[in-house]
């Protein structure tokens, strides 16, 4: 496998490890400054140049994108998407991560819990707003932080309506998060390859220091994580359209919530905690997936006029409800099953044999005039579940945790 690391700092510690890894397992690695790539849209085919010359060909990238270049490193990634090199890190991927409001409006679509957040823009709505994740103390994060930069915890209303205020003059985007005070300074850091999670470690915050990253002096020590933990870990990676990623989860007595989920996560500080091989196992990942590129189906199901991709579900007393898929009718309708979901099951490319039951979700791929009558109603808006406000024996000093934000360079 010839691999390019799409980084601007050779010497640091992922980018040396990801290139070792890859060199020790017998694969071509390159170190690629992002920042010197030209994208070739004249071509007649996609194409990309390095320092002024064409790119020789690649089996796979690894994108090290830190968040001062997204824009680009984003455009350089899409590129060699488009030249059907494998990528466990994708473009759309590193696009929902780093919007931390585009992450969160996801993950929440999603089912994932995540902390109470709201975000407003004017200052008449900050307490209500500030009331509706449960009251003060709240979070206070700046869209476009990292590493723990720009997040505050306010301890009553008024600092956070002046903390906002201020912030939003200088045309700076913030979010308001629930004060999770059962977390204790403390978080987790899940490191999802593909579809499991190969490590994770416990960050603590140091004295009154209330963000655990490693970056501010934060401990760490290995975890092991519950199914439950996992689960959401892997789910919520894979929902950003990653398969590489470090997710940072908190510890609540609602569950596990997620927080954020990087793209580019740090090697340094999860290898030094569990002493586990992690570069290495992201280079045998990646070795075993380069024949299987991201592709974009919209791009490729544009051309299919009439037909596209549905999620269908089967009703109470629907007529193909206690049938199996092959006795069903949807193949004689034209209409091709992906995967099956019941409750929090997915069953990939299900067996013809496999009985459809009420409740039962079908990604399917069909005429659409065929599948009008299966896709499930839009659901009506109502009435929401109140986040109940905290205690009023809640300590209002800085004990919550943020999570650290992309650690590439």
């Amino acid at each position: 496998m010839k691999l390019a690391i799409l980084s601007r700092s050779p010497r640091a510690y992922s980018t040396e490890r990801l290139r070792t890894a890859a060199r020790e397992r017998g694969h071509e690695a390159r170190v690629l400054n992002t920042l010197r790539f030209a994208i070739d849209l004249s071509a007649q085919v996609p194409d990309l140049q390095y320092r002024g010359k064409h790119l020789s060909h690649y089996d796979a990238v690894l994108p090290r994108i830190g968040a001062s270049i997204t824009f680009f490193g984003m455009a350089v990634v899409r590129q060699f998407e488009q030249m059907d090199v494998y990528t466990p890190t994708t473009s759309a991927g590193i696009a929902n991560s780093r919007d931390k409001l585009r992450s969160i409006q996801i993950l929440a679509r999603h089912g994932i819990g995540i902390p109470g957040t709201m975000f407003v823009r004017d200052r008449a709505d900050v307490i209500p707003a500030v009331e509706e994740v449960g009251g003060a103390p709240v979070v206070i994060k700046l869209l476009e932080g990292t590493q723990g930069i720009g997040v505050i915890l306010a301890p009553d209303n008024k600092v956070a309506e002046a903390v906002i205020e201020t912030l939003q003059s200088t045309k700076q985007n913030v979010l308001i998060q629930r004060f999770i005070a059962e977390s204790r300074g403390k978080d987790i850091r899940a490191f999802v390859i593909g579809d499991r999670v190969v490590a994770a470690m416990r960050r603590s915050a140091v004295g009154d220091e209330f963000r655990s990253n490693v970056h501010r002096g934060g401990t760490t020590e290995q975890v092991e994580l519950t199914a439950e933990y996992e689960q959401v870990a892997v789910k919520a990676a894979q929902i950003m359209g990653l398969r590489v990623a470090g997710v940072d989860l908190l510890e609540s007595d609602m569950g596990p919530l997620v927080m954020e989920v990087n793209s580019s996560p740090g090697l340094e500080g999860i290898e030094g905690a569990t002493g586990l091989d992690i570069a290495g196992a992201i280079i045998d990942f990646v070795a075993s997936q380069v024949a299987f590129p991201e592709l974009d189906v919209r791009q490729r199901l544009t051309v299919s006029t009439g037909y596209g991709v549905a999620e269908l579900l089967i009703r109470e007393g629907a007529d193909i409800q206690g049938k199996s898929i092959q006795d069903s009718g949807l193949r004689e309708r034209d209409i091709a099953v992906f995967t099956l979901s019941r409750g929090t099951t997915v069953i990939p490319n299900p067996k013809p044999t496999r009985v459809l039951e009420a409740g039962d979700r079908l990604l399917c791929f069909g005429k659409l005039e065929a599948m009008r009558d299966l896709v499930p109603e839009r659901k009506r808006r109502g009435a929401r579940p109140q986040i109940q406000p905290l205690p009023p024996d809640v300590p209002s000093a800085a004990t919550d945790v943020v999570s650290g934000g992309d650690d590439a360079t």
